[in-house]
């Protein structure tokens, strides 16, 4: 077949001649997730009236983890705050309103705080304030429903910031999983809780990663985790792209276990925010040094890029990160 073949399509009026370009990665905060997507145009909309649709597809999330995932969602997404506190009042007894409102209290507080280890004394308090704000909400929740994995996931990420300590973090991280069995997005919280950047240890952070690989059936997601513990550890010695720290033949090699038993194992299931994992491994691999291990995860992605973890390497444009590795690995 010859070029100009390869760059013909078919199509019901006839065959079309056209330039197969790449597809240009951009930062997908839905995770190519309809539902998630529906959610979250319904909330930039800025009105309690788009309620009822995100109401609807709160309301029919699958189990406990897919309810997280949705609402999750909505941490980050600017106005909620606004208009939810109507939803509340005009629907007292729905925990949903509630949820949702937390969740986007937490967003907005870390929001508040910045990124700079050194916080002044007003964004602080504000920081405080509306962490203090979701917990009360949340801790309603947990009264109203308390079979729901949910509210204790945000309640692990109000704790860290309000330093609630290691027992009582300890203590969120086993409630939400009783109710969610190996909920990813609880043991990811979980694990920044015991990174050394939050007051713990690299080694508490690589065997609490390595346990729940271990404990999970093949296939899971949780192989994630070790790969992040090593990207942690990795940036807390100063997150230099050319450092030898990840290429170390023990470090290389956990990775290889940790990919065996989740991304590339055939159980492994492509679903909700699965580009995180995968993003995960390609960076790991691709800063290990390891481009024959990447190369595959970065064709799968494609233009999938999830902000973590590229936010390692440029907080302001992870995309730049991404594409600058992709090509790196590809030669």
């Amino acid at each position: 077949m010859d070029w100009k073949s390869r760059l013909t399509v078919r199509q019901a009026e006839g065959d079309r001649f056209v330039w197969k370009r790449r597809p240009t990665p951009v930062l997908d905060l839905s995770y190519g997730d309809l539902r998630l997507a529906a959610v979250r145009e319904a909330a930039g909309r800025g009105t309690a009236e788009q309620w009822p649709v995100i109401r609807a597809h709160l309301a029919a999330a699958r189990d406990g983890e897919d309810l997280t995932f949705l609402v999750e969602g909505l941490r980050t997404a600017w106005g909620v705050e606004r208009w939810i506190g109507e939803v509340i009042a005009a629907e007292p007894g729905d925990p949903l309103p509630r949820l949702v409102s937390a969740a986007r209290h937490i967003g907005w507080a870390w929001h508040a705080r910045g990124e700079s280890d050194a916080v002044p004394d007003r964004q602080r308090k504000l920081f405080r304030a509306r962490l203090e704000t979701a917990e009360e909400q949340l801790f309603a929740v947990v009264e109203r429903e308390p079979s729901w994995a949910a509210p204790w996931y945000f309640l692990q990420i109000s704790g860290r910031g309000l330093e609630v300590g290691p027992q009582e973090a300890d203590r969120r991280f086993e409630a939400a999983c009783r109710r969610a069995p190996g909920h990813l997005a609880a043991h990811r919280e979980h694990l920044q809780q015991l990174s050394r950047k939050w007051g713990g240890s690299h080694e508490r952070m690589h065997a609490f990663a390595r346990e729940a690989m271990l404990a999970a059936p093949g296939g899971s997601a949780l192989g994630e985790l070790v790969a992040m513990a090593h990207l942690e550890e990795w940036l807390s010695l100063g997150g230099d792209p050319e450092s030898l720290q990840l290429s170390s033949p023990q470090v290389v090699g956990a990775l290889h276990e940790a990919a065996d038993r989740s991304v590339r194992h055939p159980a492994f299931v492509r679903q909700r925010d699965w580009t995180i994992t995968f993003n995960v491994f390609a960076m790991a691999f691709a800063l290990a040094g390891d481009h024959r291990a990447a190369q595959p995860l970065f064709r799968v992605l494609g233009k999938r890029v999830t902000e973590t973890p590229w936010k390692y390497l440029d907080g302001r444009s992870p995309l730049v990160p991404y594409l600058r590795w992709r090509s790196r690995v590809a030669r």
